[in-house]
């Protein structure tokens, strides 16, 4: 455990050094220090396993690595001497590689549900080809997104409909409208609203609720009768909810998905899959008009095709996906009786699939707030944990989670005082933590 006088020196002048050189400081707004505490946000020395360590030399049990990317730790034996294998062997050619066929085999039996694939380097080429290839196909000009899903794509499309819609012109914004999760009838009343203009429904086919029994069904049905592209987006729900995603944990088939995040263990891949009808499109082998599905100068660079391949393979073979639930619920179970033990349990709760959980910090009203979240984070980062959430790693040991739990208790001690003082702005050290889509900086 680190003392009350938390201070990182080395990675203050290290963030100085980054918001010199990198606009906000970091090369995902998800990790700019704007989302930390003021002072005490690390800058990472190395990561093996479910540990970072900072270049203070401070060393944390580290939740929601890489973005939710990094679900098998860091550095993963199995899947660093794959990458290993194919760097000597190059990268990239002028060619396709053999590797690009065996990881395209692959990845279509672990999620069977799709019929043709295609690599890229990020979720969000993958979901922009989704919509591109939607429009295509349909002939239809607006995209239906869920209103309740924080991000699907860095492009216009969609960042249009965030607080931070500087420099997308109002008329991009306009052919994206949005539907509700979970509530089908506000979904086909869009869809008549704009009847034969929406070429694509998008969401996450769950998050931290389950779906609602017959939800993603219903949804495959409206879309089929409106005419539309059901697209799922699978970035967080591969691998995580199973190794097919979500659609192979529910037993709905979407027209495309895409993937990526846990697929390479950190690794730049992700995935643009569907039906051959439609992925055809694409390609060669069809008549019609020619879309421009993807095309990725590193989209196929081999040795981020055998980190997939391998992290597959140490999915299925070492039974991943349960592992992660059992130490999310493990997880989960230990904050809660902390929480509620310190008196807090109604004001720190944990929320989401065991694989995928998040937390809220809750103010004295049982509103969220972004000031107690500032509290707890603190502290946490003080006890040796790093939790922007609570997703798990299949890294992660007993001892890490009871660390874990230890380190929430004594966190949740200080909000009881902050509550009871109705007041949490002594113990924030500073400024509050602030979402990442604002207007202003």
């Amino acid at each position: 455990m680190h003392s009350e006088d938390f201070q990182l020196p080395r990675s203050r002048a290290a963030n100085e050094r980054l918001h010199a050189l990198i606009p906000g400081g970091a090369h995902t707004y998800a990790k700019g220090d704007d989302q930390y505490p003021e002072k005490v946000a690390p800058v990472i020395s190395h990561g093996r396993g479910a540990h970072v360590w900072d270049v203070d030399g401070n060393r944390y049990v580290e939740y929601g690595s890489g973005l939710r990317s990094v679900s098998l730790g860091h550095a993963h034996p199995r899947v660093t001497e794959a990458v290993r294998r194919e760097i000597d062997r190059g990268s990239n050619f002028v060619r396709p590689s053999v590797v690009e066929a065996e990881a395209a085999e692959r990845f279509l039996a672990t999620v069977p549900t799709a019929e043709m694939v295609k690599f890229a380097k990020n979720g969000s080429d993958a979901t922009t080809a989704a919509v591109r290839l939607a429009r295509a196909v349909t002939g239809r000009r607006r995209v239906a997104l869920c209103a309740d899903h924080p991000f699907f794509s860095t492009d216009d499309w969609f960042i249009g409909t965030t607080p931070m819609s500087a420099g997308i012109p109002e008329e991009t914004n306009e052919l994206t409208v949005a539907f509700p999760y979970g509530d089908l009838a506000a979904t086909e009343e869009l869809l008549t609203r704009h009847r034969d203009e929406i070429a694509c429904l998008i969401l996450e086919p769950a998050t931290h609720s389950e779906p609602p029994p017959g939800y993603l069904a219903g949804l495959r049905e409206l879309a089929d009768r409106h005419g539309c592209v059901l697209i799922f987006d699978e970035m967080i729900t591969g691998f995580r909810w199973s190794e097919a995603g979500a659609q192979g944990l529910y037993g709905v088939v979407p027209d495309l998905s895409t993937f990526g995040k846990a697929l390479g263990n950190g690794f730049a891949v992700s995935a643009l899959a569907g039906r051959r009808e439609l992925m055809e499109r694409g390609g060669l082998r069809h008549s019609g008009e020619r879309v421009f599905l993807l095309s990725t100068t590193h989209g196929a660079e081999t040795h981020s095709l055998a980190a997939a391949m391998a992290v597959q393979t140490v999915y299925a073979e070492e039974g991943v996906t349960a592992r992660l639930h059992s130490l999310g619920e493990r997880l989960a179970a230990g904050v809660r009786d902390a929480a509620a033990g310190m008196g807090v349990g109604e004001h720190v709760v944990v929320r989401g699939r065991a694989s995928n959980l998040v937390f809220a910090t809750l103010d004295e009203n049982g509103q969220p707030s972004q000031e107690y979240r500032t509290l707890f984070l603190r502290r946490l980062l003080a006890g040796g944990v790093l939790a922007p959430s609570f997703v798990v790693s299949s890294a992660l040991t007993d001892a890490d989670i009871d660390h874990t739990v230890d380190a929430v208790a004594q966190a949740c001690a200080v909000y009881r005082k902050a509550l009871d003082a109705a007041d949490p702005t002594p113990w924030m050290g500073g400024r509050p933590v602030k979402p990442v889509f604002r207007r202003l900086a």
